[in-house]
């Protein structure tokens, strides 16, 4: 909103300063200083509200002496940060972006199942919540929504040469644009391989035979995409700051990312795909990592609050669906380790207890406990080191996936 009104009087009145408002660099690093300021200034007053109207976790005794602390500890504190995402992003970004409409439903859309989860958990005082296959069908509808956008908005193109690189020569031309195009493409971008492009058009004809049905396939990955990241999320936010920290690294590298790739001219000098209008999608990213900063504030450790499934399940279908609309989604087992390991360790911990059930009569485990940050609990680790630990590693992650820019 912001931006168009500044638009407007830097072309009427040539105020000093209006003009700021047109760099997405400038826009981008409001975002972030404004979605902090919301929840360290809100973060308090929330933090009370909830504890009076007893909104507050009742499912975190896990047998550790840390956690029977933080029974009564408020929950469902992702709303703050669902709001300090949307309102910088509606004040900042140019609205009429496909990306930014696109992020904000996924955002909106997870809070929303994630509010019902918690509503469910907290006030029904049914433990388990939302049934998952509910919360599931609701991470296939967005799936959904985000795939059939774009794959058939108008506005998500790619720009490519529109002649062989080889053949272009010195001779001059009537401009550099006429040597681009912009073409609706499902190509996505493959990490580490030269010429690293892959697309699901080629893939599904050669494995079906006729690339019509290739809506499908792209839907079913993006949908699995969806799924995966947001129940990784999940699964991570067991520990005080735990996921809040994890997504600010993830968050920022996302920002990096969809930055270069909607800048021409880095794109071109990374040699890595070109996504016009995607640049806006720096400043929903920002306003993602300050809010998770925001928010870290009053959540790390000893938690004042939780984010609750509001939080986590909408954090992990944010990074899932930019992920997606910049192309780097197979990116995502290196960008979100943290996750994946989170996600592995309680498959191979649930399938290996049934498999061992069955064939001796009693289930075995592979981990003390699952998801993977209990073990280390159980180990006698302390809650701050297994955090720190494992912010560590996704911060080497973030840079392993920034790497790939230029190594192939």
């Amino acid at each position: 909103m912001l931006y168009y009104l500044f638009k407007y009087l830097h072309a009427t009145f040539q105020w000093p300063g209006t003009g700021l408002f047109k760099y997405i660099s400038f826009r981008a690093a409001m975002a972030t200083l404004s979605s902090f300021t919301i929840i360290f200034l809100l973060g308090q007053a929330f933090i009370s509200y909830l504890s009076s109207k007893q909104v507050i976790e009742s499912n975190r005794s896990l047998g550790f002496n840390e956690s029977e602390k933080k029974v009564s500890t408020p929950t469902m504190g992702g709303i703050l940060i669902i709001l300090a995402t949307v309102l910088p992003t509606l004040l900042f970004s140019k609205l009429h972006n496909i990306y930014i409409i696109l992020l904000l439903i996924t955002t909106i859309w997870m809070g929303l199942v994630g509010f019902l989860d918690d509503y469910i958990k907290v006030f029904k005082k049914q433990k388990r919540g939302l049934n998952g296959w509910i919360k599931l069908l609701g991470q296939m509808v967005l799936g959904f929504i985000v795939s059939m956008t774009l794959y058939l908005n108008k506005h998500v193109v790619i720009r490519e040469l529109s002649i062989p690189a080889h053949a272009i020569t010195t001779e001059p031309v009537d401009t550099v644009s006429s040597l681009y195009k912009d073409t609706k493409s499902t190509k996505t971008t493959i990490p580490f391989l030269k010429g690293n492009e892959l697309d699901y058009a080629q893939i599904t004809g050669l494995l079906l035979g006729n690339s019509a049905y290739t809506w499908m396939v792209y839907m079913a990955i993006v949908a699995f995409i969806i799924a995966a990241v947001s129940n990784g999320s999940n699964l991570t936010d067991g520990l005080d700051g735990l996921t809040a920290s994890t997504s600010v690294i993830v968050g920022t590298t996302l920002a990096i990312l969809a930055y270069l790739s909607g800048h021409i001219i880095f794109a071109k000098y990374l040699n890595i795909m070109y996504i016009p209008n995607l640049g806006e999608l720096t400043i929903f990213c920002c306003a993602f990592v300050g809010s998770c900063m925001g928010f870290l504030w009053y959540n790390a450790y000893p938690a004042q609050i939780f984010m609750g499934d509001t939080g986590s399940l909408s954090i992990g279908a944010v990074i899932a669906v930019v992920a997606i609309c910049i192309r780097k989604e197979l990116l995502i087992p290196v960008l979100c380790g943290i996750f994946l390991i989170e996600n592995l360790s309680v498959i191979l911990q649930t399938t290996y207890f049934k498999f061992t059930k069955k064939r001796y009569g009693i289930g075995k485990r592979i981990f003390k406990m699952a998801p993977l940050h209990h073990h280390y609990q159980k180990l006698g680790w302390h809650e701050s080191k297994i955090v720190t630990r494992f912010l560590i590693i996704s911060i080497l992650l973030a840079i392993a996936t920034l790497v790939t820019l230029k190594v192939r």
